[in-house]
């Protein structure tokens, strides 16, 4: 029988093996690895993909959807980019109950169509959908949503939902608009819509509204000129420029369902362009005071916002036309008031004045006055 070994034999080749394995490791981490070093990945830019703020209106026979463009969008070829947005509508009755889970909506909706990606990237403020709709037969409750869908074609959550009860009598647009240019005012005129959209009658008529657009603007704005509803076929317009351009349309109001009011579509537009053409009044209250030596003029201010100064005219003679009188401001007098001191003691002169706007438009001759100098 082989003796034992002794303890120091086996610490030596326990030693041994601890000592084998440390090297490989050291050679293993020491050996290539299998790939390249590469830069670090920049991380993805989250792109908010779902709104909160889905708005609409009926507006004749349309529901007209709005909602904020998103601020950001990633670039055309990230996965993470808005491609399209889809449009969803669940149909149903009236009496149905109000309330409605994501899941539902996603097992009942249609999608009815898409805002595409050029409306996206283009857009300012707003999003905009149309839908345009059949009035017909039983009344009906629509709900609807939107959704982002990215390149990946992933889609993100629905909207909140917007629930809307159109109503089938509202009133055909107004027509036959026109208008009529003066000093002070636009005037808008149009004729009365004689039926309802489904056909029916009587109109079912609460009044007008009247927007505008000016060259500034792309699209008609949310809210009417006319502060008040108006109940005639006619509205002025007093708040204008001289040298604006103006776009005018009309929309008739009825009464929709749960008693709210509802606009009819846009009715023709009517383009107006307006240019000063209006002289100043006369100026009027003109009188002399003497003194030796000269002559001073004085008239009352006129009452045109737009008068720029005025011109003073003279002569010795009466008889001559008045296009023939010398004028004696060569540039616009800003006062109204004027000293003339060439003149001589015992000789009477003859004056009038004319009032001039900012675009040139010369007024009538005042009143003459004349005067002789001490």
């Amino acid at each position: 029988m082989r003796a034992p070994l002794e303890p120091s034999v086996f610490s030596r080749k326990s030693a041994k093996r601890h000592l084998i394995l440390l090297i490989g490791i050291c050679l293993l981490s020491l050996a290539p690895t299998c790939g390249k070093r590469r830069p670090p990945i920049p991380p993805v830019e989250r792109i908010p993909q779902r709104t909160e703020l889905l708005s609409g209106a009926q507006r004749g026979n349309q529901v007209i959807l709005s909602w904020p463009a998103p601020r950001r969008n990633a670039s055309s070829g990230s996965v993470q980019s808005i491609r399209r947005i889809d449009v969803y509508r669940v149909a149903e009755k009236p009496a149905a109950p109000t309330a409605m889970t994501e899941e539902e909506f996603a097992a009942r909706a249609i999608l009815i169509g898409s805002v595409a990606y050029d409306e996206i990237k283009n857009a300012t403020e707003n999003l905009t959908y149309t839908d345009v709709l059949e009035l017909a037969g039983e009344p009906s409750r629509l709900r609807y949503a939107v959704r982002y869908v990215n390149a990946s074609g992933h889609r993100a959550a629905f909207s909140n939902f917007l629930t809307i009860e159109p109503a089938a009598r509202i009133a055909e647009p107004p027509s036959n608009v026109t208008r009529e240019l003066s000093e002070t005012a636009i005037t808008i005129t149009w004729e009365a819509p004689k039926r309802n959209i489904d056909g029916s009658m009587p109109v079912n008529l609460l009044g007008y509204n009247v927007y505008r657009i000016n060259s500034s603007q792309t699209e008609i704005g949310q809210t009417p000129i006319n502060q008040a509803l108006l109940t005639s076929t006619e509205y002025q317009d007093r708040n204008f420029k001289f040298g604006e351009k103006y776009t005018y349309v009309v929309r008739a109001v009825s009464l929709g369902t749960l008693a709210q009011p509802v606009e009819s579509l846009n009715s023709n537009s009517v383009d107006a362009a307006p240019v000063d053409i209006y002289p100043p009044a006369a100026p009027t209250g003109l009188s002399i005071g003497p003194a030796p030596g000269r002559l001073s003029l004085f008239f009352a201010a006129n009452p045109e916002p737009d008068v720029a100064g005025y011109l003073v005219y003279r002569t010795t003679d009466s008889t001559l036309p008045k296009n023939q009188w010398t004028l004696l401001t060569t540039s616009l007098l800003s006062r109204t008031t004027f000293t003339d001191e060439n003149v001589e003691p015992g000789k009477t002169y003859f004056y009038y004045v004319i009032a001039v706007d900012a675009v040139g438009n010369r007024s009538l001759p005042s009143g003459v006055v004349s005067e002789t100098v001490p």
